[in-house]
């Protein structure tokens, strides 16, 4: 994340799942020592913002106060964490996406939750999720829970989704650094299926006898491991090879760990996807939190 500063991002809307996310970022720039940046839109520009519709200035002033209330729960939230935390809050007009992935720009992360009242958080089982997760310069974490609840996993390995592609290669540096930091083991998980789509222009792949393609899957996933374990000498590193989907094989993992970290569209699915089917399943449905790596892009001066 060269050229990045020290915050992370959290987008608030006041819900249940979205100050668990708080709760979760401020743990995280605590223990990183990194700053804390809260953001709750401000959806006003659909009201005739500026125009001269009958009372629209008294519904202005209602989202604008529920958006301080808002932004200020979730500073004590964070502030209970750590109340040595550099913590800044702000309530720009906006829709929830375009102003988290513009703020991905510069931030070390963008945080948000799962599901929630219909702001930040709430966004996350439409198409602004795909839009937030797939166009965000910075790695995005969706904090998500123990099916059934909003209690987030407080220990369990980092799982870390490894398919060979370019962004699976990030992943993996992403969540080698997440279990060196939380002393966690990380669990490598390769899966792969026979007879689907998985090459970038949707063509079958032809798989060999299934001892070769065993062997040649191991071979990948030792490969794509290979520095990794020297430069975190620490780290306990389990490898899982499985004959499966990828969603079903990380769905599968996530159910016993504290963090899932994917790329956002890996080996498999169809040139142009902007995010892929595995990390779209895993944002929607993993029984923890998930970190979506994004390709990194150039941080403008």
């Amino acid at each position: 994340m060269k050229g990045r500063n020290g915050t992370i991002v959290v987008g608030v809307d006041g819900s249940g799942a979205s100050m668990a996310a708080v709760s979760w970022a401020a743990q995280l720039a605590s223990a990183r020592h990194l700053e804390l940046e809260i953001v709750h839109g401000l959806q006003i520009a659909a009201l005739g913002y500026g125009g001269s519709i009958a009372g629209i200035d008294v519904l202005i002033d209602a989202i604008r106060q529920d958006g301080e209330r808002v932004v200020a729960e979730s500073r004590r939230v964070a502030a209970s964490i750590d109340d040595d935390l550099v913590i800044t809050a702000e309530t720009p007009p906006g829709t929830p996406a375009s102003l988290l992935v513009e703020l991905s720009r510069r931030a070390r992360m963008v945080v948000v939750g799962a599901t929630g009242s219909g702001g930040f958080a709430g966004m996350l089982l439409g198409t602004a999720t795909a839009t937030l997760v797939s166009h965000a310069h910075s790695p995005v974490a969706v904090i998500r829970g123990r099916p059934g609840s909003l209690r987030l996993p407080e220990s369990g390995p980092v799982v870390a989704g490894v398919d060979g592609s370019a962004t699976s290669e990030q992943a993996i540096a992403a969540a080698f650094e997440e279990a060196s930091s939380r002393r966690a083991p990380l669990v490598a998980v390769h899966a792969w299926a026979d007879g689907t789509y998985e090459d970038f222009h949707g063509t079958q792949r032809i798989m060999p006898q299934r001892e070769s393609a065993e062997k040649d899957e191991e071979r990948l996933l030792a490969q794509r491991l290979a520095g990794w374990q020297e430069k975190y000498p620490a780290v306990e590193v389990r490898r899982v090879l499985r004959r499966d989907r990828p969603r079903h094989a990380l769905l599968d993992a996530a159910e016993t760990a504290q963090l899932v970290v994917v790329g956002s569209c890996g080996r498999g699915g169809f040139t142009g996807m902007l995010l892929g089917s595995t990390s779209q399943a895993l944002v929607q449905h993993a029984a923890c939190p998930v970190l979506v790596v994004r390709p990194e892009t150039p941080v403008a001066d």
